[in-house]
């Protein structure tokens, strides 16, 4: 997995650096972002540095709930999910790509939660984020 890049306590991420990092994959984000509020309208956005990783992780929360993480990395970025195991069902029956039902299966475990993260290249990884998106929404 490639580093994340926003390391500096000090620099606030802006769209401005953001896009000067991913570059033309920052269309992808653009389109999760409309996504978001054309569709989620009670969704807060947090930037945060973290120490323990040293570096700013931006996440989406509905209420108190982390939607998911994102991690800028060079010329793209990560979407993060976290699940717990209540969630494997429904993940296996969705329409998701199978190579992402995979990942899922074979997580790592902390404590009951796994983790399903994409790489924003394609617009199948999008189509991805975009359904992870509604199986968070609607999974308790």
């Amino acid at each position: 997995m490639e580093p994340i890049v926003l390391t500096d306590p000090n620099v606030r991420p802006t769209e401005e650096l953001i896009f000067s990092i991913i570059g033309e994959n920052s269309v992808y984000w653009e389109q999760l972002v409309d996504y978001l509020y054309d569709k989620h309208f009670d969704i807060a956005e947090e930037w945060r540095f973290y120490n323990d990783g040293k570096s700013w992780l931006y996440r989406a929360l509905r209420k108190k709930n982390t939607l998911y993480w994102i991690g800028v990395i060079k010329d793209t970025f990560r979407v993060s999910f976290w699940f717990g195991d209540k969630a494997e069902p429904v993940l296996l029956a969705s329409t998701l790509a199978e190579n992402i039902k995979e990942e899922f299966k074979n997580a790592k475990r902390y404590g009951k939660l796994r983790a399903i993260s994409i790489e924003m290249r394609t617009d199948e990884d999008l189509e991805n984020v975009l359904k992870l998106i509604e199986l968070k929404s609607k999974i308790k």
